[in-house]
């Protein structure tokens, strides 16, 4: 699949790799639709990329996700490729008391969230002549991050999701994609995480994006660039060694 004078949509596309993939799908001659939560981060999205079109929306709110689908339908009839970026990542310690709600925000926005923007849009993308669904895992998905318990069941979670759904939309037309991303210099990666990435450098995101776009035109279904294909094969060959190498300089504190 070549993305070019493609219309896609990107959950989650006013910072880190939403963004970028949203300015290097623009530059290949795209309609790209961003979508996000916060209105003013939205419009300053689109003040940066001028034909970027915006819709605020909320993954993590099933009426959001019926209302985005008939506004974005509505107006871009030609809808071909949704990419499920959204995401939040947090340190969580299961030591400390949390309130209940909040402990599983992220299974909210990481995992319900592509779920049901699929099954919202899927009836719309087997009409398209080539479509895709591409969903941002993360390396984190074949080796926890132990201080990250929650974001990383998730991106565990969307990794088996995508498999399942692979075989099952086997034959329609459409191609599923996982995007599994190391640790990329994002506002994600230097919020919650500043301690502990301090002396440690990810990937820069526009090497990202263009990773994930040269994946996906070469017909990648599982792209995995730096440290996610390292962490994939360790989970095969010692699983258990590479979590204790992680978990030595990561443990929460007590």
């Amino acid at each position: 699949m070549k993305l070019e004078k493609k219309t896609i949509l990107i959950t989650g596309g006013t910072s880190g790799i939403g963004l970028a993939l949203a300015t290097e799908l623009l530059a290949r001659g795209n309609t790209v639709i961003v979508t996000g939560r916060d209105i003013a981060r939205l419009k300053r999205t689109q003040a940066a990329l001028p034909r970027v079109h915006i819709f605020q929306s909320d993954v993590s709110d099933a009426g959001s996700i019926k209302s985005l689908f008939d506004a974005v339908i509505t107006k871009f009839g030609n809808l071909d490729v949704l990419i499920n970026n959204a995401g939040i990542m947090r340190n969580l310690n299961m030591n400390e008391a949390r309130d209940l709600n909040d402990v599983t925000r992220e299974i909210e926005i990481n995992l319900n969230g592509p779920v049901r923007m699929i099954q919202q849009f899927l009836p719309h993308l087997k009409t398209r002549k080539e479509a895709a669904i591409v969903n941002v895992s993360s390396g984190l998905a074949f080796i926890p991050y132990p201080i990250a318990p929650v974001y990383c069941a998730t991106k565990a979670a969307i990794h088996s999701f995508t498999q399942s759904l692979r075989i099952q939309l086997e034959g329609s037309g459409i191609r599923v994609i996982e995007l599994a991303p190391p640790a990329v210099e994002t506002p994600l990666l230097r919020g919650d995480f500043a301690e502990e990435m301090k002396n440690r450098k990810g990937m820069d995101v526009k090497v990202l994006a263009l990773r994930g776009i040269a994946g996906i035109e070469a017909g990648k279904l599982e792209i995995r660039p730096g440290l996610s294909n390292v962490l994939k094969i360790m989970s095969r060959v010692a699983p258990q060694f590479a979590l204790k190498q992680i978990a030595k300089t990561t443990r929460p504190k007590k």
